[in-house]
């Protein structure tokens, strides 16, 4: 088989590099920044042969049009039908016209940026594909700039040593990639570059072969009613073949059946690989025992399979497990009907036997926002030194007593040596700082009766309240436990 290449231009229509051609016959041109670039008007009328119509060419600002000539940049040269800039710039982007006459040709230029990681950029690319074992060739030739000082030659940005002009070889899948040509042009002392890109793709051999469905020629399709059902039909074939759905039922269309577009790709290969898949939406009986059948057709064969729906067989629980699985769960409601009973009559009481059990006590919570709360409303803070009390869950509001006392002096402490102080090494230092009136022991005997002289210091210490005669002479006074 003959040799096939294929150029695409990317953005098929759309956009053209400065090296499709000496003419500029495109209306939307993309130019490569930093760049020589050009635009050229052709035309066959005659306006051409007369010498003495004026050219002008234009740019179209935001103000209006603007008409170009040597004077705009140094970077612009006019020469007649064509347009150059040395180099190309992003900010040259927008619209060009050309006026000669009635010859008018109006153009849309996009100036991109080159990229930091690459010699190339996608919109500026021309792709070919070659088949394998076939010749790979890439002529660095320029239809505009033909005298150029030099050109190298690079594969994938890498440069490609003691490459000869044009590269030509047989192709070989490691071949695949980018293949960028640099020509290097002199403009007034200075040295300039325009690069052309071709993306070669390599694909296997293209001989034509007899298209084949994937796949058995006959599948049963278990479904359930009232479900959906995606059917898949794919097959290697040639670039011509067809692949498509027969009608389900003849000059009568179901409107939950629906056939997909079609999807072909190239396997590693280059085989042609198509698919077309059949959705079947809610399915009803009369979907069921039906042939949904696709073929492949191609000048080489015809290949056909198809599908027959089933209906998926739903398996019957057997009389005796039904029984005993609904004994089961009215006896598990009727449990759970009981506990929820019982737990609402008896609640109370297997609350406190809850806490019975588990020793549960909310009154050993000493939360610090509490201790600061009682110690802001208070006016005395009694210490009680005994061992029965004085513990670890009582420093923190010793400690914020004591600094409320010596510090913020809003607080008076009282201190009851129940146990002499000597007995307690953690007490903090604070303690001593205590004045000694203020400081109260309990006497045993001496001190239980409502007249002894410990009783009457406490009140002194206490703050001054007028005493109302409504309590109880019997009522009992504090008696400090020696426990």
């Amino acid at each position: 088989m003959h040799r096939t290449e294929i150029p695409l231009a990317l953005l098929v229509l759309t956009f053209l590099g400065t090296s499709e051609g000496t003419c500029t016959s495109r209306l939307h041109i993309t130019a490569f920044e930093g760049e020589p670039f050009y635009l050229k008007y052709c035309s066959f009328s005659s306006e051409r042969e007369n010498k003495t119509t004026a050219i002008k060419w234009y740019k179209n600002e935001s103000h209006g049009l603007v008409e170009l000539n040597s004077s705009s940049s140094p970077r612009i040269i006019l020469h007649d039908y064509v347009l150059e800039f040395w180099p190309i710039e992003l900010n040259d982007s927008g619209s060009y016209s050309f006026r000669m006459g009635n010859d008018t040709h109006d153009w849309k230029l996009n100036v991109v940026g080159r990229g930091k990681h690459s010699c190339f950029t996608e919109k500026l690319v021309i792709s070919k594909v070659v088949e394998v074992k076939k010749s790979l060739h890439v002529a660095c030739e320029h239809s505009y700039y033909q005298k150029p000082v030099n050109r190298t030659l690079y594969k994938d940005c890498q440069k490609i040593e003691n490459s000869k002009n044009p590269f030509s070889k047989n192709a070989e899948f490691e071949d695949q990639g980018y293949y960028t040509c640099m020509f290097f042009l002199r403009h007034n002392g200075k040295l300039f570059n325009v690069t052309k890109t071709f993306n070669i793709t390599i694909v296997g051999d293209r001989n034509n072969i007899i298209p084949v469905l994937h796949g058995p020629k006959l599948t049963h399709v278990k479904v359930e009613l009232g479900k959906d059902i995606q059917l898949n039909c794919s097959a290697l074939m040639n670039e011509k073949d067809k692949i498509y759905w027969n009608n389900w039922k003849e000059n009568e269309n179901d409107p939950n059946i629906h056939e997909e577009e079609g999807q072909r790709i190239r396997t590693s290969e280059g085989k042609l690989l198509a698919s077309k898949a059949l959705i079947i939406k809610n399915i009803n009986e009369k979907n069921l025992n039906r042939s949904y059948s696709c073929s492949v057709v191609g000048k080489e064969g015809i290949d056909t399979k198809s599908f027959i729906l089933l209906k998926k067989d739903v398996i019957d629980i057997p009389g005796h497990v039904f029984t005993r699985g609904m004994i089961v769960a009215v006896l598990i409601s009727v449990v759970i009907v009981c506990l929820v009973t019982v737990g609402v009559i008896y609640r109370v009481d297997l609350v406190l036997f809850y806490r019975h059990f588990t020793r549960r006590d909310e009154t050993l919570t000493a939360a610090v926002e509490e201790i600061h709360s009682l110690i802001e409303k208070s006016r005395r803070l009694i210490i009680v030194l005994s061992k029965s009390y004085m513990s670890n869950r009582v420093r923190y509001e010793l400690e914020s007593g004591l600094h409320a006392a010596l510090v913020e002096r809003r607080i008076k402490i009282i201190l009851i040596e129940f146990t002499p102080v000597s007995d307690f090494a953690f007490l903090p230092q604070s303690l001593k700082l205590l004045k000694s009136h203020r400081v109260l022991k309990w006497k045993a005997d001496k001190s239980e009766s409502y007249n002894s002289r410990f009783w009457k210091n406490l009140l002194y210490l206490m703050p001054a309240k007028t005493v109302k005669p409504c309590r109880d002479e019997s009522e009992v006074l504090p008696v400090f436990s020696q426990s």
